[in-house]
């Protein structure tokens, strides 16, 4: 089957895939994980990623948070050859311009809910001023800034995912990639972080990256895109579609 590239009019991509192949181990225990993907993703776009075990899209989105590196072909960000780069310096793109969402929030236990949040500009060496100043915007922003003196343990599994997405957007980045975002949560709450992420999207301009096995999540976002058996399958629009998709 034929991969197949997606690409949005009147926006240039920010991510592109062009023939990456992964594969895993040598010899008899060899594993082709991706066999030749071809992707882009507009700026600004929403995409959701869909598949069965073993269909490739979670090597595809380790590949495309700058976890991975492609076993052949090219992934390009924003124009740069990231399969050309060293650990270290994938490691700065993602500190840089990208944010991570996790299924199981991922939070400190006995830390703040601010504190939490300010982890990543820890790490990037703001002062305590600023880590303070970005951190309470960002938990506004999740709609948690009267909530930023409670620990995990005090917060539902909603709210912490909204500290966790404040975590993730905090260092402004150019795309958020969010893993089972709401596979912790019960439908109310799912919503909710949908209507979020979507929020953040149209209003931010953040590149949004969802995995997700429930078609009705996967329905908040502009474009869909199926993988099984290491390739594209196709590309669908979901609700909020109004973005041409070209195969």
């Amino acid at each position: 089957m034929a991969a197949v590239a997606a690409s949005v009019a009147g926006r240039p991509p920010i991510i592109s895939l062009r023939g990456v192949t992964k594969v895993y181990g040598a010899g008899a225990t060899m594993f082709q994980a991706l066999k030749g993907v071809d992707l882009d993703i507009a700026e600004g776009d929403f995409v959701a990623v869909m598949g069965p075990s073993g269909s490739g899209k979670s090597t595809t989105m380790n590949i495309l948070g700058c976890l991975d590196v492609p076993s052949g072909g090219s992934f390009t960000f924003r124009g740069q050859h990231i399969e050309l780069l060293s650990r270290d310096q994938r490691a700065l793109v993602r500190r840089r311009y990208l944010g991570f969402v996790f299924q199981g929030f991922n939070l400190l236990a006995r830390t703040t809910a601010l504190e939490n949040v300010e982890l990543p500009l820890l790490y990037r060496g703001e002062d305590r001023k600023a880590r303070r100043d970005l951190g309470m915007a960002a938990l506004d922003k999740v709609g948690l800034a009267n909530w930023w003196d409670h620990t995990p343990a005090e917060l539902s599994g909603g709210q912490q995912q909204r500290v966790a997405i404040a975590r993730a957007i905090v260092t402004n980045p150019d795309v958020l990639l969010a893993d089972e975002p709401t596979g912790n949560l019960d439908s109310e709450r799912s919503v909710e972080i949908m209507e979020l992420l979507t929020d953040l999207n149209r209003n931010s301009n953040i590149t949004v990256l969802m995995v997700t096995h429930e078609p009705d999540m996967a329905a908040f976002a502009r474009t869909i895109v199926h993988f099984k058996d290491g390739l594209v399958e196709r590309i669908d629009q979901g609700h909020r579609s109004g973005a041409k998709v070209e195969a």
